[in-house]
């Protein structure tokens, strides 16, 4: 049986969400790749331990993940959960997710419609082998459904004790501040908005959703961070067969040009000079924006995992590496 680290809580660094009472770890891990179907369970199980073991006590999924075969991440999950994982279960905050397509049929489709948040959640539930979730985001804004409608039926998971917070993913900031005040008038606990968020995708800056969330009491918990794999080290020297982009399923191919090995390459350096990999002081860099409250880390493989924990040994940058990222991100825009 499955006995956890004594020493867990030793290292990782806890932030609040926003103005709530909860706290996440710094670093979670989002389990949309390598945890569904087809992928190796015995490797998934001790990832998601081994993320425990170093003080991540946030797991995310959502409905949808488990390539090809949707909710099979879940369901997996609720394995890992029953082979040891579950008696820490107050320890854990499990966050789950619903709005693209999930099933056949009109109420299954991409939407925000009370009926299919609410059957996606029961779902979810029972895949899991749970009696609430911590966290449940509507995944992607609806612009064909009453935002009021979707407000209502994260409202309702509350409610019915099915979900303890609720949170969007991929809403700008906009779209947050107008379900905010909806919420506010239900007295839903929204705390947290999901986006995409790093070195090389810094949109929610542009938009303004990061300054925004600090001003309003919202937390981020922000995915992609290595930007499908560019901030690592696997593309310094050329395209890995075994990457994503060796085998030909990712859409960012024609990204990784010339002028963009380049920026990496330095940005390395600046990496190698505090002692740290590429994609640690990627995360350094997220988590340098007091907006954000965790970076949500995926992984193939528990080194992984165990190499973005370190980045807690080195989290701050200097003004002036500060300014050395920024002279390099912004080269030939």
């Amino acid at each position: 049986m499955y006995k956890a680290n004594d020493k867990r809580y030793d290292k990782m660094v806890y932030r609040r969400c926003g103005n709530s009472g909860l706290k996440l770890p710094v670093i979670s891990l989002g389990l949309w790749q390598n945890f569904g179907a087809g992928s190796d369970f015995d490797n998934a199980e001790t990832m998601c331990r081994t993320a425990f073991d170093l003080g991540i006590t946030h797991f995310d999924l959502a409905n949808n993940y488990g390539h090809p075969y949707n909710g099979s991440a879940e369901e997996n999950f609720g394995k890992i959960l029953d082979r040891g994982l579950r008696q820490y279960r107050d320890e854990l905050c499990i966050s789950t997710k619903a709005g693209y397509e999930m099933w056949e049929g009109p109420y299954g489709d991409r939407n925000g419609s009370r009926k299919y948040l609410t059957a996606s959640l029961d779902q979810s539930l029972h895949r899991m082998g749970l009696e609430y979730v911590d966290i449940f985001y509507h995944h992607v804004f609806d612009p064909e459904t009453p935002l009021e409608e979707t407000a209502l039926a994260l409202d309702n998971a509350v409610r019915q004790g099915k979900a303890l917070y609720v949170g969007v993913s991929n809403y700008n900031s906009q779209q947050t501040a107008e379900i905010t005040e909806i919420f506010k008038e239900l007295h839903t606990p929204f705390i947290v908005n999901q986006p995409s968020y790093s070195m090389l995708n810094r949109w929610i800056e542009d938009d303004g959703l990061d300054s925004w969330a600090k001003e309003n009491g919202k937390g981020l918990a922000v995915f992609s961070p290595l930007y499908q794999g560019f901030l690592s080290d696997r593309y310094l020297k050329g395209i890995p067969e075994d990457s994503r982009i060796g085998r030909g399923n990712t859409w960012i191919q024609q990204q990784l040009t010339d002028e963009m090995l380049e920026r990496l390459r330095a940005l390395n350096e600046i990496a190698v000079g505090r002692g740290q990999t590429l994609s640690q002081l990627a995360v350094a860099w997220i988590l340098n924006n007091k907006a954000v409250t965790t970076v949500l880390c995926g992984a193939s493989r528990p080194e992984q995992i165990v190499n973005n924990v370190g980045v807690l040994d080195n989290l701050e940058l200097t003004e002036e590496e500060t300014a050395k990222i920024e002279a390099i991100l912004r080269k030939g825009n």
